[in-house]
């Protein structure tokens, strides 16, 4: 199946089909070993997107401690919701 997939992709002449075998090809093993085990890495995948998001907002803050508890707050299960704004104005 993945012979034809590659195929395919490969008689259709469109460049982003061609790029995305090309992905797959380069990611296979990766694939193939999630498709046996399950596992993913997407729940640390999200938190560091929210990590680098809280950054990003809080640029320019002047306390840096408001920084690191805004960080905890948006990735901690049990603080999330619990956030007082008040405390950062």
């Amino acid at each position: 199946m993945l012979y034809r997939f590659y195929r395919r992709c490969a008689d259709a002449g469109l460049p982003e089909l061609q790029r995305l075998a090309t992905t797959v090809e380069t990611w296979w093993p990766e694939i193939l070993t999630f498709l046996h085990t399950g596992i993913t890495n997407a729940g640390s995948e999200d938190t560091n997107r929210v990590i680098k998001t809280v950054a990003r907002d809080a640029y320019g803050f002047r306390n840096p401690v408001n920084q690191r508890l805004r960080t905890r707050c948006a990735t901690t299960w049990r603080a999330r919701g619990h956030l007082d704004a008040r405390q950062f104005r």
